[in-house]
């Protein structure tokens, strides 16, 4: 699991994007991939999958 931030997530569009902690590094998420409901620089912890673009964040939780 990577720690990290929302950057920010659109609700209308359903997609966003977060930060990795530990890598700085900035991966999109899609409404399919949240386990929990989240919003910009909520802390949370997330699984990185490929995507048809590169990695996307998916089983992403907030971390409590």
């Amino acid at each position: 699991m990577n720690k990290g931030t929302v950057k920010f997530f659109n609700d209308e569009k359903g997609y966003g994007f977060v930060i990795d902690a530990q890598t700085g590094k900035e991966y999109f998420v899609h409404v399919t991939g949240l386990i929990d409901e989240v919003k910009a620089k909520d802390p949370i912890v997330f699984e990185l999958e490929e995507g048809r673009k590169g990695l996307n964040a998916v089983r992403v939780r907030l971390d409590s």
